[in-house]
């Protein structure tokens, strides 16, 4: 009858447990799937957004007609107006000045590509963004790109996506950490659904966080089903299918490795010239002091429209190029062009303080830079470099890796991005390249090299370490200290204690068992009351409720103990025997082991590097 009682108990037990996870998992994927949904509106609202400013900026104001590429189609049918080349020259002057104003008045943290403030806010701010920031963020972005600035959609549907995690989590009263965990889902599927790169979407909100190859991995499965829905959303509205077409690229043969080896190489010295170009305009920007803020992007956007009067290709997003170049339809010169012309203007849009992302513009400067290297190896050895297309392809994962320290996501990326799942092996071979070339540089600089070095990650870090450490680690910090008899009268003590330094004195038995122990401080009650000194034993002052810690414990729950009364040292007695004392154990070497295992492990790290 008891066993029955006990298994039907059990049985309760368990089948609330399971309906109180199920509850919990159903709670959260809600959460998750309501990220991608408002991420995937901000995706749709951007690029309707994006397609309008085109049409009537630079198509009906200017007559510029940029290509698309095979993936995305004009909302609008193309005007007639002429090609007026001094008009594209002010164009994103204009687009900049509305932009700076919009930006630096509402939101300033919203300048920028946009995606260094979603990590900043990640690692240091507990994953908060203020509410205004997405929207700011869209309408300046939208008017920035629009207007011929060079710049990614990335940037500000990270920070739609990340807004609305953030803004939820704070709605909702959860913690920093999974304020954190919402806001990260939020980039992942911002990115994954504008880019239609759902996988590469999630894994890139969990990698971009470090300059390491780390993730995030607490991340990546609630920005999975955040991008999934948002991609899906996205493409309810737009149709399916990849951002770019490309043929049936192929990997044959093993020679080709060594092209692909020269492209990384390539590809890290103008990776790097591009970061350089980026943050010496930034630099430079901030320099000026005198110049109001909002000012600045319309200087920069002059920058722009000077390079766009003699190289309107690039202006804008690009895409259309890349997938030109794909096709193998545009000239050496041209590429050439397009890459060094894109790095500038994408340097003087968003480095003056302008509103947009840098992957994108990242994505058509390596496909240029791999069409260069592709088609010169297909020149000097056609039948082994039988197709230059594929270094376009493999050029794009290999430049955002060099810049940006996202290798995995970044291979996944352009592999969804193009169908081009068979350039999986040279993409490898190039990114890992590319990443170990050019890990001293990045595009964002809020990245932190690894967990270790999260503010975000402090309190785990820490208590990750305590547990791995046992009180028998320290056995050489165990202190010999003078034991004090029950029977001890005080005035034999009161001499003893006068040349000692000793804070913390045990008491033993007859049988020298621990039964108690007093500090210092306890003894001042009685030290100067003359009239009861002689009648007192030491076993009378000693506190029996005695804190102790053993052997198997970690320094998580010595710590514990030393702050659950402020105490500065504890009893380190036997496991099996409480009354068997081994020694004092004291707070502050404890703290100093902690320091110097910490100080020991990231010099094993960057030794390791």
């Amino acid at each position: 009858m008891f066993v029955k009682l006990k298994n039907k108990i059990l049985s309760c037990f368990w089948h609330k447990k399971r309906s109180n996870d199920l509850a919990r998992a159903g709670k959260w994927a809600f959460y998750f799937i309501a990220i991608g949904l408002i991420a995937g509106s901000g995706s749709i609202i951007f690029h309707y957004l994006c397609q309008f400013g085109v049409h009537y900026f630079m198509d009906f104001a200017a007559g510029y007609r940029p290509p698309s590429p095979a993936g995305e189609h004009n909302l609008l049918l193309p005007t007639s107006t002429p090609f007026n080349r001094w008009l594209l020259l002010f164009l994103p002057a204009i687009g900049g000045i509305v932009s700076g104003w919009l930006v630096y008045t509402f939101a300033p943290e919203a300048e920028g590509h946009g995606t260094d403030a979603a990590i900043n806010a990640y690692h240091n701010k507990g994953g908060f963004i203020r509410n205004r920031v997405p929207i700011v963020k869209t309408i300046a972005s939208a008017i920035t790109l629009s207007t011929g600035g060079s710049g990614g959609r990335e940037g500000p549907i990270a920070q739609i996506g990340a807004g609305f995690g953030s803004f939820l989590a704070t709605r909702l009263k959860l913690s920093d950490r999974e304020r954190r965990i919402m806001m990260a889902a939020g980039i992942g599927a911002g990115v994954g659904s504008i880019f239609r790169a759902p996988m590469a979407g999630a894994l890139f909100a969990a990698e971009v966080l470090y300059r390491e190859p780390e993730f995030e991995s607490e991340v990546i499965i609630p920005a999975g089903i955040s991008s999934v829905v948002a991609y899906c959303l996205y493409c309810l509205v737009f149709g399916w299918g990849s951002l770019f077409d490309s043929p049936l690229f192929y990997f044959k043969n093993p020679l080709e490795l060594g092209p692909y080896i020269i492209l990384s190489i390539v590809l890290v010295g103008f990776g790097i010239f591009y970061i350089k170009t980026f943050y010496g305009v930034i630099h430079i920007s901030e320099s000026l002091s005198k110049i109001p803020n909002h000012i600045k992007p319309a200087i920069g956007g002059l920058c722009t429209g000077i390079i766009g009067f003699f190289l309107p290709h690039t202006l804008a997003f690009g895409y259309g190029f890349a997938q030109m170049a794909i096709n193998n339809e545009l000239a050496i010169p041209f590429l050439f062009s397009l890459a060094v012309g894109k790095i500038l203007t994408t340097s003087f849009s968003i480095g003056s303080g302008g509103s947009g992302g840098v992957f994108g513009p990242s994505i058509v400067i390596g496909g240029a830079i791999g069409g260069i290297v592709g088609r010169i190896f297909h020149d000097l050895m056609p039948k082994i470099v039988t197709e230059p297309g594929a270094f376009v392809v493999v050029g794009m994962a290999g430049f955002f890796t060099a810049v940006s320290n996202t290798p995995i996501s970044t291979i996944i990326f352009v592999s969804e991005m193009t169908n081009s799942y068979h350039l999986l092996l040279p993409s490898l071979l190039v990114c890992s390249v590319s990443y170990m070339a050019s890990q001293k540089w990045t595009i964002f600089k809020k990245q932190v090299k690894s967990q270790v070095d999260s503010p975000a990650h402090a309190g785990d870090f820490f208590v990750d370490i305590l547990q791995a450490i046992h009180v028998k680690d320290l056995t050489h910090l165990i202190k010999q200290v003078k034991l004090v008899s029950q029977d001890m009268p005080f005035l034999e003590f009161k001499k003893y204690f006068s040349e000692t330094k000793q804070h913390y004195f045990p008491v033993m038995d007859q049988d020298n068992r621990l039964i108690g122990i007093f500090s210092s401080t306890d003894i001042r009650g009685v030290l100067f009351i003359k009239e009861i000194e002689h009648l007192i034993v030491m076993k009378d002052i000693g506190n029996s409720d005695i804190i102790t810690t053993y052997p198997d414990d970690d320094l998580n729950s010595v710590l514990k103990k030393f702050t659950t009364k402020n105490i500065d040292s504890l009893p380190v007695v036997k496991d099996d025997d409480h009354g068997v004392l081994l020694g004092m154990l004291n707070r502050r070497e404890v703290i100093n082991f902690y320091n110097d295992k910490v100080v020991e492990m990231k010099s094993a790290k960057q030794g390791n590097n």
